[in-house]
């Protein structure tokens, strides 16, 4: 039986997420005069996995995005993903003052 891998269905809303994220990879690229076959080289990953990483595909691994940000030397932007949660801190708020009023 043969076992395709399944592609993300993702809502527009979290494809253009990936697709600006993309765009910034490949500006930093820019920026530094990097070129996909230096990426290559230094990540291990191939010329067209680069492209797809700056295209903002959404089926290449996470870990190949961070290895690329590693080599740009952004690898500690993807450490503040999630780190200011307003919408978390809110509710943990809301939850707080319930428990104090009971």
């Amino acid at each position: 039986m043969f076992n395709k891998t399944k592609s993300p269905k993702l809502f527009p809303k979290y494809e253009n997420v990936l697709i600006q994220l993309g765009e910034n990879i490949k500006l930093a690229i820019k920026r530094r005069k990097f070129t996909q076959t230096l990426l290559a080289e230094r990540t291990g990953l191939s010329r067209m996995t680069i492209r797809k990483i700056t295209q903002g595909n959404p089926n290449v691994a996470i870990g190949y995005y961070v290895m690329v940000l590693g080599v740009l030397g952004l690898e500690q932007d993807f450490s503040k993903v999630g780190k200011d949660d307003e919408l978390g801190r809110k509710l943990q708020d809301i939850a707080l003052l319930r428990k104090s009023n009971e």
